[in-house]
């Protein structure tokens, strides 16, 4: 075993560091974006007591003392945009890093749809000749552990300049979001996309931070007592799942080391993980935070585009809580990568999170209730949006699938948060975002619905009539509603409800089916209610939202929506 790889296996083992030579994580390399204008962490390990320097092509030079656990992290000035730098690390052994960009870097983080790639969505065939060399991207593979991990055991993860095979393998949200940038801002972009599929919002945060949750520890007991179940029923245990990963790690590393790359035909080889017990898998409070997060802590970044919602929108109890958890991870997440990155991280950095796009058959009810529990989580979001500085919110319910859960459609998500970034984080003077209801006011038997962010006037998606309102008076019977556009308003009433006191728009699991509101610039309003009404009663029958089954010869096809003219 060489250096190098004793080296990991120490940290990625034991959490130590007692390496002979200095040694930096995998995503300080040739081809990395650093953030411009700030002070970046750089860290790795060597022998404890070790002089460390680090010296760059820009003129700016750092060193540093490794602590007593090897540990040591140097905070280096960067200057403005630039391509061609270089680096050179130096302690027992020297590194050096060549063609490093200096720019913006956003951190692309969720679940399986902000994994989804661009292969794999439409309109791939227009990025088959893409050639962005200053566009850069590092993926990682799919990891979780139940101990904060220093070091990802992801060994053939790396930064990649953007070419056709670089692109077909991102995730399409990050790179359309990413090669918008590059292309409006014209400098260097890095994507740092960590994203695993069908993973909660618990499993995204450490445990101390959520600990006190009532729905949290009830999760995170059900994983326990599953757990103890097989281990008494079928002799499952943590110990043996050890034993199996430790040999399925050599056997990774046995391959990578003999020049293997590839498991199959399309799919790279990737470090092993542990699906059970529960208690280590990637369903258990904490553990991917412990692998996808914790290990790339302070990476100077600009922003997060945060892409998770499906699994903690299964039935609308669970996605009303999503509110307080998705505000809880934004702060924690602030704090954190602040405290961390000494303050040079600034602490309401850029979050953008998406919105779940429609799902399941399209709506028939002017309302839809307990079986809706995605347009819970929109609101949930929409929320969260208004109450956290420095966020913002893609609308995305002309986006989806009736059937799949992974739709297609992707590149308008992508491209919504570019525009979203391109305003509020860069100052461009566009329209970012739809048009969002501003003041309910009550006239005899109608409500006149005032809306900001209008841009150039509002809008439907196609003639006809705007069909995506509902109604409801005292009785909270809720009614199709006539809308009506004027100016900057929708006027909305009923012949079945003389004395309207609120309003619902695009409440259901698929409402891009119907007649939708936007602004002139092609951007939807998100799904909204002017009531506070309870969404549900405590004791209740809980109904869970499933998979509808997929036709015999089932094609996706993209949906029309207007096009954007930010």
């Amino acid at each position: 075993m060489n250096r190098i790889i004793l080296c990991s296996f120490l940290l990625l083992s034991y959490g130590l560091s007692v390496c002979a030579e200095v040694w930096l994580p995998r995503f300080f390399s040739d081809y990395m974006v650093l953030q411009q204008q700030t002070s970046n962490a750089i860290w790795g390990w060597a022998n404890p007591g070790e002089q460390i320097k680090i010296k760059s092509s820009w003129g700016v030079s750092a060193s540093t003392e490794a602590g007593a656990n090897g540990k040591w992290k140097i905070f280096l000035k960067t200057p403005g945009y630039a391509t061609g730098q270089s680096l050179r690390v130096s302690g027992s052994n020297t590194i050096q890093i060549t063609d490093i960009a200096i720019g913006e870097v956003w951190l692309c983080v969720g679940q399986s749809n902000m994994g989804w790639s661009v292969a794999n969505s439409f309109e791939a065939e227009g990025e088959s000749k893409v050639d962005l060399p200053h566009l850069r991207i590092f993926r990682s593979a799919r990891e979780h552990w139940h101990e904060p991990l220093e070091e990802n055991r992801d060994r053939l993860s790396q930064w990649k300049r953007c070419d056709p095979k670089a692109a077909a393998e991102t995730s399409a949200v990050a790179y359309y979001f990413g090669k918008k940038l590059h292309e409006e801002l014209k400098i260097p972009v890095g994507i740092i996309q960590r994203a695993y599929a069908g993973t909660p919002i618990e499993g995204w945060m450490p445990w101390n931070i959520q600990k006190d949750d009532p729905r949290t520890q009830a999760h995170r007991q059900r994983l326990i007592d599953f757990a103890e179940r097989r281990r008494r029923n079928q002799g499952e245990s943590a110990e043996k799942a050890f034993v199996t990963f430790e040999k399925e790690l050599a056997e990774y590393n046995a391959k990578i080391d003999a020049g293997q790359t590839m498991k199959n035909a399309f799919r790279q080889l990737m470090p092993p993980t542990i699906t059970s017990p529960g208690t280590l898998g990637h369903q258990h409070p904490a553990n991917i935070f412990n692998a996808m997060i914790h290990p790339i802590r302070p990476y100077g970044i600009r922003g997060i585009i945060w892409y998770q919602g499906e699994r903690n929108s299964k039935d609308v109890p669970q996605a009303v809580h999503y509110q307080s958890q998705l505000t809880r991870l934004i702060g924690y997440y602030r704090d954190s990568w602040h405290r961390l990155s000494g303050g040079h991280v600034p602490k309401d950095f850029p979050f953008q999170f998406t919105q779940l796009p429609s799902w399941n058959p399209p709506q028939s009810e002017p309302v839809e209730g307990l079986e809706a529990s995605w347009a819970v989580n929109r609101e949930s979001m929409r929320l969260a949006d208004q109450k956290v500085p420095n966020t913002a919110m893609a609308v995305t319910i002309d986006s989806g699938d009736a059937i799949a859960l992974h739709p297609k459609n992707k590149k308008p998500i992508g491209l919504r948060h570019a525009y979203l970034a391109l305003q509020k984080t860069y100052g461009k003077k566009i329209p970012a975002d739809g048009p969002r209801l501003k003041e309910k006011v009550i006239q005899g038997s109608r409500i006149i619905l005032e809306f900001g962010s209008v841009g150039a006037g509002l809008m439907m998606s196609r003639p006809g009539e705007l069909n995506a309102f509902a109604i409801a008076g005292k009785d909270r019977n809720w009614h199709w509603a006539r809308a009506k556009i004027k100016d900057t308003t929708v006027i909305v009433s009923s012949a079945k409800v003389p004395r309207p006191v609120a309003v619902r728009y695009a409440w259901a699991m698929n409402p891009s089916q119907r007649n939708l509101l936007y602004n002139r610039e092609g951007f939807p309003a998100s799904p909204f209610r002017t009531d506070d009404w309870p969404l549900f009663k405590e004791g209740a029958e809980i109904i869970t939202v499933i998979k509808p089954p997929k036709p015999d010869g089932y094609k996706a096809v993209d949906w029309e929506r207007p096009p954007m003219r930010p």
